[in-house]
């Protein structure tokens, strides 16, 4: 048997992180068995269907480096092969049109609502005669297709996640709504149906999906047997968690794909710490690999079945890692988007002055959003001192700090790491001064701030571009009453 998976979002949104894990937990397991990968957009909710929002998930996969065997197939142009199905029901008794109106459901729901009861269908049009129908008919009453449940059924699957999972029949609601209406008979199928069809077709051997559709899969068990299909294998991972233990949700922030992207994430670690949301690798110590990597020992007895919490810490971390990694030459290229979004106009420096600047300032990104702001003394003509630096080029000592680094900058032929660190040192002997009383007012002076990467390094590559001498001035007019 080959195996056969699919991932199927809906475009009523951007690529959300839940569906990319299990997107993931998907591709690893159909590569871990040498199988395929089918993508389908499940878009039959033709109001809340948006092709900016399929452009969105399919470029948001591709980002992520999860590359399909099949597809992208569409649901919107397989209709012919639902209402097909949806015959071959009613043909076969098992299905029924069912003209209940909306005002007769709502007062259904008041009823059981006032009993304490759960929501359900009672069955009301399973067994209505011709002349039955066409007096609904004669109103002018529209009708759905509903799937007859038998709620004496007890629904029974082995899942790969969760073991052995059972369902009654009578706790599915009542008949289920397989199909609206249509002029011609009948129309648009609902999810369950539609997903059912299409794995069908699709050969689909294994459906994995979060625990949130676990009651679908009760459903979809009856409608796979009715339509004489080999039912699938069945893996429902578990969800998502924020901090406080609930399903993570936009209320929690970011969560689509291209909100990770654009917060300076790299492809490779987000789809790095998807893989560990609900799964560990055989050495529960290994934290970073590739796709490739986790493929090759991906196992179902390996995923948990609690809720997995979104940690921002850990996923930073990685992220880190996957950047401090890189070489300069692609860090610097991948960073001068960055700067140009903030206007910091990165072509007005030649190159070896740009990966000058992303190898002082790599080793500290954690994001390549990081980067702007490190980066700002750098390319701004003039800087700005936070309320730490305004503080130290305050004190007194700092002033005679910088009269004494300027006026050693006169008698200096050329600043190399050398002549700067001779600078530093002759100003501390001719003056008594503690080294960190000189470095942190020139870094103050440089920077703005009193914090940052190599000072000495940072002093030269700003060298390079005549800002020094007119930095460490002005900071010498700002400390003046």
């Amino acid at each position: 048997m080959t195996v056969r998976v699919r991932i199927a979002p809906s475009p009523t949104g951007n690529l959300h992180i839940g569906t990319a894990r299990t997107a993931v937990f998907n591709w690893l397991f159909a590569r871990h068995h040498g199988g395929k990968f089918i993508l389908r957009i499940e878009d039959t909710d033709e109001e809340r269907s948006r092709d900016e929002f399929t452009e969105n998930i399919l470029d948001g996969l591709r980002w992520l480096g999860l590359n399909w065997d099949e597809g992208p197939f569409f649901q919107s142009k397989r209709l012919d092969m639902y209402k097909k199905a949806v015959q071959k029901l009613l043909d076969q008794g098992l299905a029924y049109r069912c003209y209940t109106s909306t005002s007769e459901l709502d007062a259904l729901r008041e009823i059981q609502k006032a009993r304490n009861e759960a929501p359900r269908y009672d069955n009301r049009h399973r067994n209505l005669t011709p002349e039955q129908e066409s007096a609904f008919k004669a109103e002018g009453r529209s009708f759905v297709i509903r799937f007859r449940i038998d709620d004496d059924r007890e629904i029974v699957w082995n899942d790969l996640v969760r073991g052995q999972v059972v369902w009654k029949g009578s706790d599915l609601g009542g008949d289920m709504v397989i199909a609206r209406a249509a002029e011609d008979g009948v129309g648009q199928p609902l999810y369950n149906f539609a997903v059912v069809v299409d794995d069908m077709d699709m050969e689909i051997t294994h459906v994995i999906r979060g625990e949130d559709h676990i009651a679908n899969t009760a459903k979809q068990i009856l409608l796979y047997e009715a339509l004489g299909a080999e039912v699938p294998e069945f893996a429902h991972t578990p969800l998502i968690l924020n901090q406080e233990g609930r399903k993570l949700s936009k209320r929690d922030g970011v969560t689509s794909i291209s909100d990770f992207k654009r917060m300076g994430f790299t492809a490779e670690a987000l789809v790095n710490y998807m893989t560990l949301l609900g799964w560990s690798p055989i050495d529960s110590t290994q934290e970073i690999f590739t796709l490739e990597e986790a493929a090759k020992q991906f196992s179902f007895e390996r995923v948990n079945k609690a809720g997995a919490k979104f940690d921002w810490a850990k996923l930073d971390w990685i992220n880190s890692q996957y950047i401090h990694t890189m070489s300069v030459e692609k860090l610097t290229n991948i960073l001068i988007p960055y700067w140009e979004e903030a206007g910091y106009q990165p072509n007005r420096r030649n190159k070896q002055w740009l990966e000058k600047l992303v190898t002082l300032i790599g080793p500290s990104l954690t994001r390549f959003t990081d980067a702007v702001e490190m980066s700002k003394p750098f390319f701004k003509e003039s800087i700005e001192y936070n309320d730490e630096a305004k503080a130290q080029l305050k004190q007194e000592e700092s002033k005679k700090a910088l009269e004494a680094v300027i006026e050693a900058l006169h008698s200096t032929q050329e600043l190399n790491e050398n002549s700067s660190q001779d600078i530093i040192k002759h100003v501390m002997k001719a003056h008594n001064f503690k080294k960190p009383v000189v470095m942190k007012a020139v870094r103050a002076s440089l920077t703005g701030e009193t914090h940052g990467p190599d000072l000495i390094q940072s002093w030269l590559l700003l060298n390079q571009i005549s800002l020094d001498q007119p930095r460490l001035q002005s900071a010498l007019e700002f400390i003046k009453p």
